[in-house]
């Protein structure tokens, strides 16, 4: 049984195994952390956030990248961006999601197959979303 876990992850219980739910691409054990799987980009974080001053003046209310790198987890199948954390240069990966799968196996062993078409986040293969949602432009 597949079970989504964020809006572009999800766990098989069954093979216990984390993949993109955008493709399907197997991205590793469950048992480990999902980013040992994806592809990373270190990020200069001046790329993202410009600076406001003038680039020759030491502040210039742009992160210095000297004290923080933007690091960014993608999909090696469909290149769908998973994650973005700030860190410390040299800092290792946040270790943001474990999960005890004895406990979410026998959890979800009581309930029924979970209709994916239902929720929100990215459709799996062969679900349009489209048709489920409802516009929301006429609600602000």
């Amino acid at each position: 049984m597949k079970v989504p876990m964020t809006e572009y992850l999800a766990i098989d219980l069954d093979r216990e195994l984390w993949e993109c739910r955008v493709c399907n691409h197997v991205v590793g054990s469950a048992r480990a952390p999902y980013k040992e799987g994806l592809l990373v980009h270190a990020r200069d974080p001046r790329e993202i956030h410009k600076p406001i001053l003038d680039p020759s003046y030491e502040f210039t209310f742009a992160p210095d990248p000297n004290w923080v790198q933007i690091i960014e987890y993608y999909c090696p199948e469909c290149g769908t961006m998973m994650e973005v954390e700030y860190l410390p240069p040299g800092h290792p990966p946040l270790n943001d999601l474990e999960f005890d799968l004895d406990a979410l196996k026998a959890q979800w062993a009581k309930r029924a197959p979970m209709d994916l078409s239902t929720i929100a986040g990215p459709a799996p293969a062969g679900v349009d979303y489209r048709s489920h949602m409802h516009s929301r432009a006429g609600a602000r």
